[in-house]
């Protein structure tokens, strides 16, 4: 329990702020889960719509800091490896 009234909002601001990243993480955590599903089926336009959808994810999970640039930078760099692969 925080002592003093700067630590209680100290508290309630780090609690909100997991709760986003939290949100944030788990969006393009599960974009990327279903663009690997559609990579392992061997359906390659719809991995590339879903593909579109988790670089979107995690540009946005970057925007905010949620992620580091270059993380996100080399996951989205995989998926698009891993569809060309397809071909």
């Amino acid at each position: 329990m925080p002592n003093t009234k700067s630590a209680a909002k100290a508290m309630r601001q780090s609690l909100r702020r997991r709760a986003r990243n939290l949100k944030v993480k788990n969006k393009f955590k599960d974009a990327i889960k279903e663009t690997r599903k559609l990579i392992t089926a061997g359906k390659k336009s719809e991995a590339a719509q879903a593909l579109k959808a988790a670089m979107s994810a995690l540009d946005k999970a970057t925007k905010t800091k949620t992620i580091k640039k270059n993380t996100a930078s080399r996951k989205k760099s995989r998926l698009a490896k891993a569809i060309a692969k397809l071909a």
